[in-house]
């Protein structure tokens, strides 16, 4: 049984007998340059990274599924950081909220104004609010005037 490998330019599957002073007899690419830029990257994510990739991700993704501008997902985001490497040994702020759009029952459902309590119908907008140290979040709504 031949050792082979997969050429990083072509990502073909090439038998290491095959190759030509180290390049892919395919596409001619150097099978060893490659491996050493899989290193550089390697070292340019750092373990730690993982978690806050991880918990970036599902905190778009959430979000985006709820409708949130993907903008202020992303600057909550990056907030959520901030607070977080500023306030070491304290409890980290993580409240938010974020406007989102009104289906089609909210636009035609009374609604409360959570800012001044009137009751109202059309225009306003529509917020979703919570701490994403807690599961769950609630909807809230705005009146046109507040």
């Amino acid at each position: 049984m031949n050792a082979h490998t997969t050429c990083p330019g072509c990502r073909e599957e090439v038998y290491l007998d095959e190759l030509v002073k180290g390049r892919c007899p395919l596409c001619g690419s150097d099978i060893g340059d490659f491996d050493e830029q899989e290193n550089e990257l390697d070292e340019f994510f750092d373990r730690s990274d993982l978690p806050w990739l991880v918990f970036h991700y599902f905190l778009f993704k959430r979000f985006l599924e709820m409708g949130a501008s993907p903008l202020q997902v992303m600057q909550l985001a990056n907030e959520y950081g901030d607070r977080v490497i500023h306030e070491i040994g304290q409890k980290p702020d993580t409240r938010f909220m974020l406007e989102v759009p009104r289906t089609r029952i909210d636009q035609i459902k009374p609604k409360r104004c959570a800012g001044c309590g009137k009751f109202y119908i059309s225009g306003g907008k529509k917020v979703v609010t919570g701490d994403l140290s807690t599961p769950g979040f609630r909807f809230l709504f705005f009146c046109p005037e507040c």
